[in-house]
Protein backbone atom coordinates (compact mmCIF):
# COMPACT_ATOMS: atom_id res chain seq x y z
CA UNK A 1 0.00 0.00 0.00
CA UNK A 2 2.80 2.15 0.67
CA UNK A 3 4.58 1.59 -2.57
CA UNK A 4 1.43 2.08 -4.34
CA UNK A 5 0.92 5.15 -2.76
CA UNK A 6 4.35 6.76 -3.04
CA UNK A 7 4.30 5.83 -6.35
CA UNK A 8 1.11 8.14 -7.39
CA UNK A 9 1.80 11.10 -5.42
CA UNK A 10 5.36 10.78 -6.72
CA UNK A 11 4.36 10.75 -10.32
CA UNK A 12 2.33 13.98 -9.51
CA UNK A 13 5.21 15.51 -7.79
CA UNK A 14 7.44 15.38 -10.88
CA UNK A 15 5.23 17.62 -12.50
CA UNK A 16 5.46 21.35 -13.86
CA UNK A 17 2.92 23.56 -11.45
CA UNK A 18 0.90 24.17 -14.35
CA UNK A 19 0.03 20.60 -14.65
CA UNK A 20 -1.43 20.72 -11.31
CA UNK A 21 -2.97 23.68 -12.39
CA UNK A 22 -4.54 22.25 -15.47
CA UNK A 23 -5.89 18.98 -13.29
CA UNK A 24 -7.28 21.53 -10.79
CA UNK A 25 -9.41 23.48 -13.64
CA UNK A 26 -10.49 19.68 -15.38
CA UNK A 27 -11.27 18.56 -12.14
CA UNK A 28 -13.85 21.65 -11.39
CA UNK A 29 -15.12 21.65 -14.99
CA UNK A 30 -16.36 17.73 -14.37
CA UNK A 31 -17.67 18.97 -11.22
CA UNK A 32 -19.32 21.60 -12.63
CA UNK A 33 -20.86 18.99 -15.47
CA UNK A 34 -21.66 16.70 -12.76
CA UNK A 35 -24.11 18.35 -10.73
CA UNK A 36 -25.23 20.76 -13.59
CA UNK A 37 -26.49 16.87 -15.45
CA UNK A 38 -28.48 16.51 -12.12
CA UNK A 39 -31.16 18.82 -12.87
CA UNK A 40 -32.04 17.71 -16.22
CA UNK A 41 -35.65 15.63 -16.00
CA UNK A 42 -35.69 11.80 -17.73
CA UNK A 43 -38.87 10.62 -19.24
CA UNK A 44 -38.87 7.01 -20.77
CA UNK A 45 -37.57 7.65 -23.59
CA UNK A 46 -34.91 9.81 -23.15
CA UNK A 47 -33.85 6.52 -20.80
CA UNK A 48 -34.48 4.01 -23.51
CA UNK A 49 -32.59 6.27 -26.49
CA UNK A 50 -29.55 6.74 -24.31
CA UNK A 51 -29.21 2.78 -23.18
CA UNK A 52 -29.29 1.91 -27.01
CA UNK A 53 -26.90 4.34 -28.14
CA UNK A 54 -24.76 3.78 -25.17
CA UNK A 55 -25.06 0.05 -26.10
CA UNK A 56 -24.60 0.88 -30.00
CA UNK A 57 -21.09 2.52 -29.17
CA UNK A 58 -20.10 -0.44 -27.21
CA UNK A 59 -20.42 -2.68 -30.02
CA UNK A 60 -18.71 -0.45 -32.67
CA UNK A 61 -16.12 0.19 -29.97
CA UNK A 62 -15.77 -3.39 -30.53
CA UNK A 63 -14.93 -3.14 -34.30
CA UNK A 64 -11.25 -2.09 -34.09
CA UNK A 65 -9.82 -0.97 -37.64
CA UNK A 66 -6.69 -0.95 -35.99
CA UNK A 67 -5.59 -1.45 -32.38
CA UNK A 68 -2.63 0.71 -30.86
CA UNK A 69 0.55 -0.56 -29.16
CA UNK A 70 0.16 0.82 -25.74
CA UNK A 71 -3.54 0.96 -25.67
CA UNK A 72 -6.40 2.64 -27.41
CA UNK A 73 -7.66 1.85 -30.83
CA UNK A 74 -9.50 3.06 -34.16
CA UNK A 75 -13.28 2.16 -33.94
CA UNK A 76 -15.58 2.12 -36.36
CA UNK A 77 -17.71 5.67 -35.60
CA UNK A 78 -18.11 4.37 -32.08
CA UNK A 79 -18.33 7.77 -30.11
CA UNK A 80 -21.18 8.66 -32.67
CA UNK A 81 -24.24 6.91 -31.03
CA UNK A 82 -23.46 8.81 -27.49
CA UNK A 83 -22.46 12.34 -29.41
CA UNK A 84 -26.06 11.95 -31.59
CA UNK A 85 -27.46 11.41 -28.31
CA UNK A 86 -26.11 14.18 -26.65
CA UNK A 87 -26.63 16.84 -29.59
CA UNK A 88 -30.72 15.29 -29.44
CA UNK A 89 -31.56 16.00 -25.79
CA UNK A 90 -29.01 18.34 -24.62
CA UNK A 91 -25.60 18.69 -22.50
CA UNK A 92 -26.71 17.24 -19.33
CA UNK A 93 -28.53 14.19 -20.40
CA UNK A 94 -25.88 13.96 -23.10
CA UNK A 95 -22.89 14.38 -19.93
CA UNK A 96 -24.60 11.35 -18.28
CA UNK A 97 -25.11 8.98 -21.44
CA UNK A 98 -20.96 9.64 -22.00
CA UNK A 99 -20.61 8.93 -18.45
CA UNK A 100 -22.28 5.59 -18.29
CA UNK A 101 -19.96 4.55 -21.64
CA UNK A 102 -16.98 5.70 -20.31
CA UNK A 103 -17.79 3.36 -17.60
CA UNK A 104 -17.95 0.43 -19.65
CA UNK A 105 -14.68 1.51 -21.84
CA UNK A 106 -13.10 1.14 -18.35
CA UNK A 107 -14.00 -2.26 -17.98
CA UNK A 108 -13.95 -3.10 -21.21
CA UNK A 109 -10.31 -2.12 -21.38
CA UNK A 110 -8.87 -1.85 -18.50
CA UNK A 111 -5.30 -0.09 -17.16
CA UNK A 112 -5.25 1.24 -14.11
CA UNK A 113 -1.89 3.26 -12.97
CA UNK A 114 -3.39 5.00 -10.71
CA UNK A 115 -6.64 7.12 -9.45
CA UNK A 116 -6.02 9.96 -11.16
CA UNK A 117 -4.77 7.97 -14.63
CA UNK A 118 -8.04 6.75 -14.17
CA UNK A 119 -10.39 9.91 -14.07
CA UNK A 120 -8.22 11.18 -16.75
CA UNK A 121 -8.78 8.47 -19.48
CA UNK A 122 -12.08 7.33 -18.10
CA UNK A 123 -14.65 9.76 -16.96
CA UNK A 124 -12.84 12.93 -17.99
CA UNK A 125 -12.31 11.72 -21.41
CA UNK A 126 -15.24 10.61 -22.37
CA UNK A 127 -17.52 12.95 -20.48
CA UNK A 128 -16.14 15.45 -23.61
CA UNK A 129 -18.05 13.20 -25.98
CA UNK A 130 -21.14 15.22 -24.31
CA UNK A 131 -19.71 18.54 -26.11
CA UNK A 132 -21.00 17.53 -29.63
CA UNK A 133 -24.36 19.07 -27.88
CA UNK A 134 -23.09 22.21 -27.83
CA UNK A 135 -23.64 22.91 -31.17
CA UNK A 136 -27.57 22.23 -31.35
CA UNK A 137 -28.89 25.61 -31.65
CA UNK A 138 -26.36 26.18 -34.84
CA UNK A 139 -29.08 25.58 -37.82
CA UNK A 140 -26.13 24.15 -39.97
CA UNK A 141 -25.38 20.85 -41.44
CA UNK A 142 -22.14 21.53 -39.67
CA UNK A 143 -23.30 21.74 -36.60
CA UNK A 144 -23.03 17.88 -35.37
CA UNK A 145 -19.77 17.62 -37.40
CA UNK A 146 -18.08 20.56 -35.38
CA UNK A 147 -19.50 19.29 -32.29
CA UNK A 148 -18.31 16.05 -33.02
CA UNK A 149 -14.80 17.18 -33.85
CA UNK A 150 -15.01 19.29 -30.56
CA UNK A 151 -15.97 16.65 -28.16
CA UNK A 152 -13.12 14.47 -30.17
CA UNK A 153 -10.48 17.03 -29.36
CA UNK A 154 -10.91 17.98 -25.50
CA UNK A 155 -11.27 14.06 -25.47
CA UNK A 156 -7.64 13.58 -27.38
CA UNK A 157 -6.76 16.19 -24.43
CA UNK A 158 -7.36 14.10 -22.22
CA UNK A 159 -5.25 11.19 -23.09
CA UNK A 160 -2.40 13.38 -24.00
CA UNK A 161 -2.36 14.67 -20.37
CA UNK A 162 -2.56 11.15 -18.95
CA UNK A 163 0.08 10.50 -21.06
CA UNK A 164 2.31 12.95 -20.53
CA UNK A 165 1.98 12.35 -16.71
CA UNK A 166 1.77 8.99 -16.35
CA UNK A 167 3.26 7.28 -19.41
CA UNK A 168 6.57 9.83 -19.99
CA UNK A 169 8.80 6.76 -19.99
CA UNK A 170 7.24 5.44 -23.20
CA UNK A 171 8.61 8.05 -25.26
CA UNK A 172 12.15 7.46 -24.37
CA UNK A 173 14.07 6.35 -27.66
CA UNK A 174 10.97 7.95 -29.96
CA UNK A 175 13.10 11.08 -30.77
CA UNK A 176 10.29 13.19 -29.16
CA UNK A 177 9.38 14.88 -25.87
CA UNK A 178 6.68 13.34 -23.53
CA UNK A 179 3.82 15.78 -24.87
CA UNK A 180 4.76 15.80 -28.51
CA UNK A 181 5.07 12.16 -28.61
CA UNK A 182 1.52 11.70 -26.45
CA UNK A 183 0.30 14.12 -28.64
CA UNK A 184 0.97 12.38 -32.11
CA UNK A 185 0.21 8.97 -30.34
CA UNK A 186 -3.53 9.98 -29.25
CA UNK A 187 -4.14 11.77 -32.66
CA UNK A 188 -2.72 8.59 -34.29
CA UNK A 189 -5.94 6.89 -32.44
CA UNK A 190 -8.17 9.35 -31.06
CA UNK A 191 -7.81 11.53 -33.29
CA UNK A 192 -8.22 9.65 -36.18
CA UNK A 193 -11.70 7.70 -34.43
CA UNK A 194 -13.18 11.31 -33.91
CA UNK A 195 -12.70 12.10 -37.93
CA UNK A 196 -14.25 9.55 -38.62
CA UNK A 197 -17.35 10.21 -36.34
CA UNK A 198 -17.07 13.97 -38.19
CA UNK A 199 -17.05 12.31 -41.31
CA UNK A 200 -20.08 10.09 -40.78
CA UNK A 201 -21.75 13.30 -38.72
CA UNK A 202 -21.70 14.93 -41.96
CA UNK A 203 -23.80 12.39 -43.99
CA UNK A 204 -27.88 13.58 -44.07
CA UNK A 205 -28.78 9.96 -42.63
CA UNK A 206 -27.26 10.69 -39.80
CA UNK A 207 -28.17 14.15 -39.40
CA UNK A 208 -31.91 13.04 -39.83
CA UNK A 209 -31.54 10.73 -37.54
CA UNK A 210 -30.13 12.69 -34.71
CA UNK A 211 -33.65 15.19 -35.70
CA UNK A 212 -35.50 12.28 -35.33
CA UNK A 213 -33.88 10.98 -31.60
CA UNK A 214 -34.53 14.37 -30.48
CA UNK A 215 -37.94 15.11 -31.70
CA UNK A 216 -40.37 13.56 -29.58
CA UNK A 217 -38.83 14.85 -26.57
CA UNK A 218 -39.29 18.41 -27.53
CA UNK A 219 -41.12 18.90 -24.25
CA UNK A 220 -38.78 17.99 -22.19
CA UNK A 221 -36.64 19.65 -20.01
CA UNK A 222 -32.91 19.79 -20.85
CA UNK A 223 -29.29 21.17 -19.92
Amino acid sequence: MLDYLSFTFGKLGEQNPAVYAALAILAALFLALFFSARTVKWNARMLAMASLCIALSFVLSCVRLYRMPQGGSITLASMLPVMLFAYAYGFGPGLVCALAYGLLQFFQDMYIVNVFQVLLDYPLAFAALSLSSLFRGWKSPLALPAGALLGSAVRVLMHVLSGVIFFAEYAEGSGHGPIVYSLIYNLSSVGIDGLIVAVFACLPAVQGLAARISAPASGTKSA
